[in-house]
C-alpha cells in the first residue's frame, strides 16, 4: 500500500543542518513489525508513524522508532511529525494548539516566533544520581570525575541522565569512548553569548553515534537549570556542533509555568513509501 511520507529537518531552518526525522503519514493497518523493520531500514535516530487518535481531545497518534527500539517520547520527532501532518493539510481542534498522543500521553504543540514548539512532559524519573554512575559517565566521556560540576536523572521517557560541565567549550572538547547509557551533557556559554548553553547528547538506543539536535533532551535539562536557578528563560541552545549542524533549542516558560521547547522545522523529502 502507498503511504503519504516526509522527512523533516528539525530545530533548523536550513535544509540538512538539523536532525532528520522520518515520518510515515498513514500509519493506521501498519503491523508493529512493519514498523520496526522500516524504521531499521531508514537508519534515522526516529522514524514515526501518524495514526488515528484513541484519546479524547487528541488531533493524531503517534508511535516512535529508532533503529531498535521503540520509545514513549521524543522531541524532534514530535516537533517533525507536527510539521508534517500540518503540511500536509492536518486540521487541529484548536487552530492555536495541536494535540499530539503518544506513549507518555498527550503532549501540546504550538506555533511560536521559533517555530513549531511542544510543552515539556513531566519527568519520569528526577534527583541525584548515585557516586558510582557519576564516576562511570566521566570514564566513558574521558573526563576527570572532578570536571563534572552536577549530575541530576532527568528521564522523561528516554532515560536520560545528565551532566553539567563548567564551560560550553568543555562541551565541545568531549571525544567520549563507547557510552553504553542515555546521557546529555551541558555547559554554558559566557554571559551575552547568542546562546545559553552547548548540548551533546549520547544515546545508544537511538543512534550508535552522537545524536545531533534532541528535544526530549533539553526538554529535561531546561525542567533542571530553570529549577536550579542556572538559565533564565527565554533562552537558546546550541547543539550539533561537532557534528557540523546548527541546531538551534528555543526554550521558553509561560505564565502558567509551561517549559516550551521550540524550533524550526523543514521539509526535505516529499513522496510515497510502499509499506
Amino acid at each position: 500500500m502507498s503511504r503519504p511520507f516526509r522527512q523533516v529537518d528539525v530545530f533548523t531552518t536550513t535544509p540538512y543542518h538539523g536532525n532528520p526525522v522520518a515520518v510515515v503519514l498513514d500509519g493506521d493497518g501498519l503491523t508493529t513489525e512493519a514498523m520496526r523493520r522500516f524504521a531499521t531500514w531508514t537508519n534515522l535516530s526516529e522514524t514515526t508513524f501518524v495514526l488515528s487518535p484513541d484519546a479524547a481531545g487528541a488531533d493524531y497518534r503517534v508511535r516512535i522508532f529508532t533503529p531498535t527500539s521503540e520509545l514513549p517520547f521524543a522531541g524532534h520527532p514530535t516537533l517533525g511529525t507536527c510539521h508534517a501532518w500540518l503540511s500536509a493539510g492536518g486540521t487541529p481542534h484548536d487552530p492555536d494548539r495541536i494535540v499530539q498522543e503518544c506513549g507518555v500521553g498527550l503532549v501540546a504543540v504550538r506555533r511560536s516566533a521559533g517555530g513549531l514548539a511542544f510543552a515539556a512532559p513531566p519527568l519520569l524519573r528526577s534527583g541525584p544520581v548515585a557516586e558510582p554512575l557519576v564516576r562511570h559517565i566521566a570514564s566513558v566521556l574521558r573526563i576527570d570525575r572532578t570536571d563534572l560540576v552536577d549530575a541530576q536523572w532527568v528521564d522523561n521517557g528516554p532515560g536520560w541522565v545528565a551532566v553539567l560541565l563548567a564551560s560550553a567549550d568543555a562541551v565541545l572538547a568531549l571525544r567520549p569512548g563507547t557510552v553504553d547509557l542515555d546521557v546529555g551533557v551541558v555547559g554554558p556559554y559566557p554571559p551575552g553569548s547568542t546562546q545559553a548553553f552547548e548540548v551533546r547528547a549520547f544515546s545508544p538506543q537511538i543512534t550508535a553515534v552522537e545524536d545531533p539536535v534532541t528535544g526530549s533532551l533539553n526538554a529535561s535539562l531546561a525542567q533542571w537549570l530553570l529549577a536550579t536557578g542556572r538559565a533564565h528563560a527565554p533562552y537558546v541552545v546550541s547543539q550539533g556542533t561537532v557534528l557540523g549542524r546548527t541546531g538551534r533549542v528555543h526554550i521558553a516558560r509561560d505564565p502558567n509555568g509551561a517549559i516550551w521547547v521550540g524550533g524550526g522545522t523543514v521539509t526535505c523529502i516529499m513522496g510515497q513509501v510502499d509499506l
